[in-house]
């Protein structure tokens, strides 16, 4: 393989679509995804023994629940074995975002980077990296943008949104769905804050109401327990019509800023209170929708706002959807994007009941999700898996490399520019569906040929991958971020320039969790091999420029190649 350079990438695009899917194997059926001492007992959930596992093993585990490996976590995580440490990092304290907006801004004034600077440093930094990648897992279904103006011009307020939805991530999923529908971020972006009762000429607002079942609870279409559709005359079955929306679009009227009063000025926002971008929303009775309602078929008419908020989000968290739609959403983000039928039936059983009659325990969901069979276990053929989508590629790297931060702040512009950039800035999303569906499929592909999805292929194209590819080979060598603050530290890998096998080896277990192919191995051997370090002891300054020149290449050709692109 020839040292990196500028030609076209349409086979890179290719080898990804070939890798990712390009085969009909089906996926692994019930009986299949369990291992043989279970075979038999469908009842119960497959789970990984909380014992000590490879190195190789633990890597692939930290790349499903955490934002990447490191030296440090794979030994850790070898140690205790998935299980124990998943109980470890449900007890790691959390770090808040808004505490460090706060801190940031000069003169009362957030910007709106420093919400990425937070990010970064979390995501790179936090001991609680479950939570962390959680966190980011969530904001993709439970969508806010600071694309949107309104929402962007709350810094701190979004700062508060990610930090809810991480605390929320190891709570119950009935307190997370309250905590959305009542923050002021998701009130603006989703418009039911300030959102009025009827009146002639004037209907209150349905956006939320529609959103927040068909993306964040029960989708479209009643699903079985397993997440395939329920049909009747061979069509599927809506799980909501118009007057279910109208209706909990009533619900959602009288919802404005937090204050010390509920006066009509602090309700349409002429009067602000310091802390009304983060704290949630309150009611307003004079502009909250006195009706009668319907929310699913059935009736709510109490009258009181809070009384009709709790009693329409009981009946969106009861509906059996919930298990199987969520579940589905959060494999696809932590593990594969075509998971069996029986994993995402396991799921939704745990979402169900935690094993001790409780419904929504989001550590039940967890632990069902990464600690499954299918989880442990690496796919067969090419069904498995998912495309490791730019935000986790950039983590992963930094991570693997103990990038650090000259500021201390990790400062980072945003990336959405996918020519210039990666295409993708975590709560960025161009609409409320997130970067990409879940159903996505590349048109016209071995995917789409062989029935599977491959979602985060939605933002993915020639020149993504280009702008992917010029982004890292400047970003390895020399940083990045605003006045290239964050450096990675390849003091690890420096040692190992002069022995490629060993350089590659490490790069093996640290980037592509000790997956890489036989014929990969020997192209970046090569290819390091091929850049020569002088041998004069009066050329030290070169031998060294040299000898970081193989790093660097090393990594580049890993991360460009499909074999890490797809998380397997």
């Amino acid at each position: 393989m020839p040292a990196p350079s500028f030609r076209p990438y349409s086979i890179t695009f290719v080898l990804l679509l070939t890798a990712c899917g390009g085969s009909t194997d089906r996926p692994p059926q019930h009986d299949e995804a369990l291992p043989p001492s279970r075979l038999g007992q469908r009842s119960a959930a497959p789970m990984a023994a909380a014992v000590s596992i490879t190195p190789q093993e633990a890597s692939r585990f930290l790349a499903q629940a955490s934002f990447g490996p490191t030296s440090q976590s794979i030994s850790e995580a070898a140690k205790l074995g998935p299980a124990a440490w998943l109980d470890n990092q449900f007890g790691k304290p959390q770090r808040y975002h808004r505490s460090f907006v706060e801190a940031r801004s000069t003169g009362g004034k957030a910007l709106d980077y420093y919400v990425y600077d937070s990010f970064w440093q979390q995501a790179v930094r936090g001991e609680d990296q479950l939570r962390q990648r959680m966190a980011f897992a969530l904001s993709q279904i439970f969508v806010i943008s600071m694309l949107d103006d309104n929402v962007g011009a709350n810094p701190r307020g979004v700062a508060s949104y990610y930090d809810m939805l991480a605390t929320q991530a190891f709570g119950n999923f009935r307190q997370l769905l309250k905590a959305v529908a009542l923050h002021p971020m998701m009130g603006l972006y989703m418009s039911h804050l300030r959102n009025q009762k009827e009146a002639p000429g004037r209907l209150p607002d349905q956006n939320f109401a529609r959103e927040i079942m068909q993306l964040m609870s029960i989708g479209l279409y009643e699903l079985n327990q397993d997440g395939s559709l329920k049909l009747s005359g061979g069509r599927p079955i809506e799980t909501y019509d118009n007057e279910d929306v109208a209706g909990l679009a009533k619900v959602f009227t009288g919802w404005s800023w937090a204050g010390p009063d509920k006066a009509a000025a602090r309700f349409y926002g002429r009067t602000a209170a310091p802390n009304r971008d983060w704290e949630p929303m309150q009611p307003y009775p004079e502009f909250h929708s006195s009706g009668s309602k319907q929310v699913l078929g059935r009736k709510i008419s109490d009258g009181n706002p809070y009384v009709e908020l709790e009693a329409a989000l009981d009946i969106l968290a009861a509906h059996p959807n919930v298990g199987p739609f969520i579940g589905r959403q959060l494999i696809q983000r932590l593990v594969t994007s075509n998971p069996s039928p029986a994993y995402v039936g396991r799921v939704a059983a745990a979402f169900n009941n935690n094993g001790k009659g409780v419904r929504g325990d989001m550590k039940a969901v967890i632990r069902a999700i990464l600690l499954d069979a299918e989880a442990r276990r690496p796919p067969s053929g090419n069904s498995g898996g998912k495309l490791r989508e730019p935000v986790l590629r950039l983590a992963n790297w930094m991570r693997a490399f103990n990038a650090t931060s000259k500021s201390g702040y990790y400062q980072m512009w945003h990336l959405d520019d996918p020519v210039r950039a990666l295409g993708q800035t975590a709560m960025r999303s161009p609409t409320v569906f997130n970067f990409y569906r879940p159903a996505y499929t590349p048109p016209n592909s071995s995917i789409a040929a062989a029935g599977l999805v491959a979602p985060e292929f939605q933002i993915t194209a020639e020149p993504s991958v280009i702008g992917y590819l010029n982004y890292m080979q400047f970003a390895i060598p020399h940083g990045l971020g605003r006045d290239y603050d964050i450096r990675a530290d390849y003091r690890n890998e420096f040692p190992l320039a002069m022995q490629p096998e060993q350089l590659v080896e490490r790069l093996n277990l640290l980037l592509l969790n000790g997956a890489m192919s036989p014929g990969l191995r020997q192209q970046i051997v090569q290819a390091v091999n091929n850049v020569p370090v002088p041998a004069r002891a009066s050329q030290a300054r070169y031998i060294s420029d040299k000898q970081y020149d193989r790093v660097h290449l090393a990594i580049y050709l890993a991360m460009s190649s499909p074999e890490y692109l797809v998380q397997k």
